[in-house]
């Protein structure tokens, strides 16, 4: 531990403090908090008690359409000679798919039932620009039983071999879509509708555009002309550009018929909701804005929070502080712990040069770099353009970053303070105690820093992670 943080971590009293449970990855932190810590959390929502007789339903009444078998009646030409085409999510999303509860089986199997003949059909991991999946990631994801019976092919948005020219997008770019996808006779689009910080509301229409589109798509998509737009944003679509320009590709394609799920704060699902590629999609938007937006009556000086699944790799971990800012004080700090056990846990090598970038050029010349007219837009560059967002709330030295899988050696890439640096042993401990330590002595640290300047520092916990969206609203928050 560093001399400094140790001598002030000393004059903090924790005796008092309670424990309150955070998500780590798969594991359960009990990490002590100052007493009069607030808990900002989602509403509850009812799981549903069976899954899968919940995929059954949705698909027998789907929402603004009709069932799979009046379609597949309608494309003209017996079942048995059409193709289909099921695009899924990657890692970064734990939408339900499999096993006998999952969204995958059901579906094939209507799909089947109704004459398509199981050779016919195609899955398609809608990348964007994310990574291909590795073999471990699609068990974990569809399970072996689907990946035996059923060709699963990841989208490249950068192999021109693979893509179809579809037409101009509304904003005037040419947009070139996933062949295997748009030749399909039918196609479906699948994945999960949760509060997305750049386009709303994940889910429906974002399966086809970034998920399958051409790099270039996806550039325009990401980039400042779009994000910096104050519509761009979680659960707004109206006057969203991102999510304006997703649905209208997605509606040049033809997407036939979607399957989404919603999930609650333990990733079990709470709704499905199928069909048409808009009606089923706002349908599933209605439910997670009742249960995801979360009322505080003030800001914070202090914010702890915490990746969730999506923090697998600092890349995504960015959703957790970025959605974290309406409930801190500007100049506050923020403290995120995540569990980035990805096979690239801070992310590809574009990132990681343009976060070092952002680190080092402060988050103003960040943004007025991207837009400046000779830059090339560069892959990846819209994530470290998220949490430039972040440091013009809050100095890039008050984000504490805890994890226990990113090296000493290569935290010299990402902005904020080390978690590391809160340890009094950095090697031969597990996971779970070595972040524990780093969050309790960074929140110990933070506290002392404001009592220094004459501050009784309010503190707050979003329990969810990256998936509460707090506002500033009148109301009361729960106490620990």
């Amino acid at each position: 531990m560093r001399p400094d943080i140790e001598n002030t971590c000393q004059t903090i009293d924790t005796s008092s403090w309670k424990e309150i449970p955070i998500d780590y990855g798969t594991e359960t932190l009990k990490v002590r908090v100052p007493p009069d810590c607030a808990i900002i959390g989602m509403k509850e929502i009812p799981i549903l008690p069976d899954p899968r007789a919940a995929f059954e339903e949705a698909l027998s009444n789907p929402i603004g359409c009709p069932p799979l078998q009046e379609i597949i009646r309608g494309k003209g030409k017996p079942a048995a000679e059409l193709t289909a085409a099921v695009t899924v999510s990657d890692i970064t999303r734990p939408v339900p798919y499999r096993g006998e509860e999952g969204l995958l089986r059901p579906l094939l199997n209507r799909l089947e039932a109704a004459g398509i003949l199981r050779k016919n059909i195609r899955i398609v991991i809608g990348n964007g620009m994310h990574r291909p999946s590795t073999v471990a990631e699609r068990v974990e994801m569809f399970g072996e039983e689907i990946l035996r019976d059923y060709p699963v092919i990841d989208h490249d948005c950068e192999d021109e071999a693979s893509l179809t020219f579809i037409g101009q997008s509304k904003t005037g770019g040419d947009v070139f879509v996933n062949s295997a996808f748009y030749r399909a006779d039918l196609r479906i689009a699948t994945g999960l509708v949760e509060s997305h910080f750049m386009v709303g509301l994940s889910g429906g229409r974002k399966a086809v555009c970034p998920g399958l589109v051409d790099k270039r798509t996806i550039e325009k998509f990401h980039s400042p002309a779009f994000l910096e737009s104050p519509f761009a944003q979680n659960l707004i679509l109206q006057g969203n550009p991102c999510h304006e320009e997703s649905l209208a590709i997605a509606r040049t394609v033809g997407v036939d018929f979607i399957v989404n799920a919603t999930l609650d704060r333990d990733l079990r699902p709470t709704g499905v909701f199928a069909g048409d590629l808009e009606a089923a999609h706002d349908a599933a938007g209605a439910l997670v804005r009742e249960y995801v937006s979360v009322p505080v009556e003030r800001e914070f000086d202090i914010i702890l929070t915490h990746g969730g699944y999506v923090g697998r790799n600092h890349y995504q971990a960015v959703k957790a502080a970025h959605n974290a800012l309406p409930a801190i004080r500007k100049g506050g700090v923020l403290i995120v712990a995540t569990d980035n056990h990805d096979v690239e846990p801070i992310g590809g090598p574009e990132y990681k040069s343009l976060l070092h970038m952002l680190k080092v050029q402060g988050a103003d010349h960040y943004l007025r770099m991207l837009e400046a007219p000779g830059w090339c837009f560069t892959k990846d560059q819209w994530e470290p353009e998220m949490w430039a967002k972040v440091f013009r709330k809050i100095d890039e030295k008050d984000l504490i970053y805890c994890t226990h899988a990113i090296p000493r050696g290569d935290y010299c890439l990402i902005p904020g303070q080390c978690g590391l640096d809160y340890l009094h042993e950095e090697a031969g401990r597990p996971a779970a105690a070595t972040v524990r330590e780093m969050v309790e002595n960074a929140l110990r640290a933070a506290v002392a820093g404001f009592r220094k300047r004459g501050i009784e520092p309010a503190v707050a916990f979003i329990r969810e992670g990256p998936y509460a969206i707090p506002y500033l609203a009148q109301g009361k928050v729960q106490d620990c």
